[in-house]
């Protein structure tokens, strides 16, 4: 039996901690704030902390320090309402094991909490070098899908560990690289963004691997390629996926052996600097059409930060709105309520990108005024294909809806058309969207909009597994 200290001053979440806890066989302390469990651990010593931001007099996260002094290997699992980019970098820096934001599932605490209880074989120091202000700016938004993402930055900055960033175009990557690289060991070092799709096919190894004199026509020098030149520092490769296969195999030679061969050179020279890669396109169905080499991308996606399209967080759409109109216009201006109303019903295909300009755009038209409704250029909403396994789906879900239907009128007795409907939609729906989440619940249940106990319960329901 584990012993889990429990720290918040909302009583309802420390009686569902206790109640969940206790069931699975741990002995659970409570106290409502950092100086109350600072008594405690001084009494008793727990085997596990999980601790709030928002307390009383001394903050969370002021007191890890404290509790740090008295016991240096007790995992501590950080919990808050008000999570941002800066949070998640500070807990992590403070030596949080992990950083739940409100809401979450029990569920997915007592997870975090077994993993946390689990014999630990190695330790890890986080850099505390980089300006948290300067990253929290760099980043916009307050989702639960951006603190996901923005935990992740935290995690993986301590490390030195390629990362691969996925997502469709104009939703922040190379951003999420920079914030990246400012919160790592190497944020004093150069950040070196490149795209690989504007590169010229017939250049594009010199540019990355330096060339020697005389290895071709017009090379009347000496060199040095920009992973070279990023030395101490990160590079971002930008559309990775639109690389030659030839252009992969060195990729993966470099990354694998942190070594480089100019071109025209048969001498290979060391290279000190870590290697951030993003795409939109899905890598998986390149492997398959033998697009991309599968080797590179598992070296490249040692860690994967999914980056979610605004679509998916449009809480975010007003501080972002606000945020683009700061930049380009002074602090008066502003945005009228019918605007914001107006932007957060819109699909965003464009995502961040299409937004910014959407601001731009009503900034010039209102001249530095209030911006109003008229002043929005009109929203951009190319359909988007069905797949042919979705399409099927469709037309099966269809053919068969019709047929109850006219059971229905037949024999309204034993209609339950509801319950009959959702029984025949929900199966397809849930597999479908678990399938593209790669069985990931939290994914799939934020992709729903619904909660995850009610997606876990549907899925009891309906008996997929």
């Amino acid at each position: 039996m584990s012993r889990v200290l429990i720290v918040d001053d909302e009583p309802s979440i420390c009686w569902g901690f206790r109640e969940f806890l206790t069931e699975d066989g741990h002995d659970v302390q409570i106290a409502a704030s950092a100086e109350e469990a600072l008594g405690l651990v001084d009494e008793e010593r727990p085997d596990a902390i999980v601790l709030d931001v928002r307390l009383p007099g001394m903050d969370g996260l002021s007191a890890i320090e404290h509790l740090r002094q008295r016991m240096d290997d007790v995992p501590i699992i950080v919990i808050t309402a008000f999570g941002n980019l800066e949070t998640a970098v500070r807990a992590v820096k403070e030596g949080a094991f992990d950083y739940l934001p409100k809401p979450f599932d029990l569920d997915q605490a007592a997870e975090v909490l077994r993993r946390a209880l689990e014999p630990r074989l190695v330790e890890t120091k986080s850099p505390g070098s980089a300006d948290d202000k300067t990253m929290a700016e760099t980043i916009i938004g307050s989702s639960r899908c951006m603190q996901d993402v923005f935990k992740q930055i935290a995690l993986v900055a301590a490390s030195d560990v390629p990362v691969l960033v996925t997502g469709e175009s104009g939703t922040g990557k190379e951003l999420v690289a920079r914030a990246i690289h400012r919160s790592s060991r190497r944020h004093e070092g150069p950040f070196l963004p490149v795209c690989l799709a504007a590169l010229s096919p017939g250049v594009v190894e010199s540019e990355l691997f330096g060339h020697v004199k005389g290895a071709f026509t017009g090379a009347e020098q000496h060199r040095q390629g920009l992973l070279e030149l990023a030395a101490g520092g990160s590079v971002f490769l930008d559309e990775i996926a639109d690389t030659s296969v030839a252009l992969q195999v060195k990729f993966l030679r470099t990354i694998e052996q942190r070594e480089i061969t100019p071109v025209g050179s048969a001498r290979l020279r060391p290279i000190d600097v870590r290697i951030i890669a993003a795409t939109n396109r899905p890598l998986a169905d390149l492997i398959q059409n033998g697009e991309f080499r599968e080797d590179l991308y598992y070296r490249l996606g040692v860690f994967r930060i999914q980056v979610p399209p605004l679509r998916e967080r449009l809480d975010d759409v007003a501080p972002l709105a606000e945020h683009f109109l700061q930049r380009c216009r002074p602090a008066a201006a502003t945005i009228s309520d019918d605007v914001l109303d107006e932007l957060t019903s819109r699909r965003w295909n464009g995502n961040v990108r299409e937004l910014r300009n959407v601001i731009e755009h009503a900034a010039i038209l209102s001249r530095g005024q209030r911006i109003r409704r008229e002043h929005l250029p009109p929203p951009e909403q190319p359909e988007a294909a069905l797949s042919a396994s979705a399409v099927d789906v469709l037309a099966r879900t269809v053919t068969e809806w019709t047929r109850l239907q006219r059971a229905a009128v037949e024999h309204p007795e034993q209609a339950r058309l509801y319950e009959r409907f959702l029984a025949l939609i929900e199966p397809p729906l849930f597999q479908t969207v678990l399938a593209e989440c790669d069985n990931n619940r939290a994914a799939a249940a934020t992709v729903l909009g619904i909660h995850r106990a009610t997606l876990r319960q549907k899925l009891k329901k309906h008996g997929i597994g």
